[in-house]
């Protein structure tokens, strides 16, 4: 059995009793990095083999991963934080584990996705998730001119979420308002931590407020909300 496990994406504390059963109980772990993996596991007393796991090695070890499976070991996947798989490794894996009839199971749990909608104060009914925005700026512009294609139509407007890596926050910003104009964007940062913040201002606001932006940001918007 493979048994995927969201755990916390900030505070320790949001960890599921299951999850921590079903961790204590499995063979072995598979992590994105066995330093972030360790710290959870450390302080709920947790001691398992870890395997890594990541964008860099997933082709080349679930195989052998696999192969564990099927001789009879329970295995658990879980990622630095929050639910595998969402903007993580670990999909290539379950669905090798589906092909070859090994038995999945995922559990509830953290997500910073859901979460940061939750807080947002959009509108929560219909939301695309869009990941990581794409690297090139060209494909980000065709991204953009996208949704903003799909705004028109009022059937299918939504709420869209996208993680945001502090290097590259401003520039996505500027690109939005060549796009959007200056609409209103919620930027949800540090959840579950002491410094948890979620704030909606205007593209212009958040480019005056924004000078060194460190950690990891959810954006959220919904352009016809403004």
């Amino acid at each position: 059995m493979l048994y995927i496990i969201p755990t916390p994406i900030g505070n320790l504390k949001d960890i599921t009793l299951r999850a921590l059963e079903v961790l204590k109980e499995v063979d072995g772990i598979i992590c994105e990095d066995t330093r972030r993996t360790s710290v959870l596991l450390n302080h709920y007393q947790i001691k398992k083999p870890l395997e890594v796991l990541n964008d860099y090695n997933e082709v080349k070890t679930f195989p052998q991963i696999i192969e564990k499976l099927k001789s009879g070991e329970n295995l658990a996947l879980v990622s630095d934080a929050g639910t595998p798989l969402i903007s993580d490794p670990g999909y290539k894996l379950v669905r090798e584990c589906i092909h070859q009839g090994i038995s999945v199971d995922s559990l509830t749990g953290p997500s910073s996705v859901i979460t940061a909608l939750t807080l947002s104060g959009l509108p929560p009914d219909k939301f695309l998730f869009l990941g990581y925005p794409p690297e090139k700026e060209g494909h980000r512009a065709k991204l953009f001119q996208y949704i903003l294609g799909r705004e028109h139509n009022e059937v299918i407007q939504a709420t869209y979420i996208m993680l945001v890596s502090p290097h590259k926050l401003l520039k996505i910003l500027e690109e939005m308002s060549e796009v959007f104009g200056d609409v209103e964007i919620v930027l949800a940062h540090e959840l579950t931590k002491i410094h948890q913040s979620v704030e909606e201002k205007t593209i212009s606001e958040w480019l005056e407020k924004l000078k060194n932006p460190k950690g990891e940001y959810i954006l959220l918007f919904n352009s016809s909300s403004k």
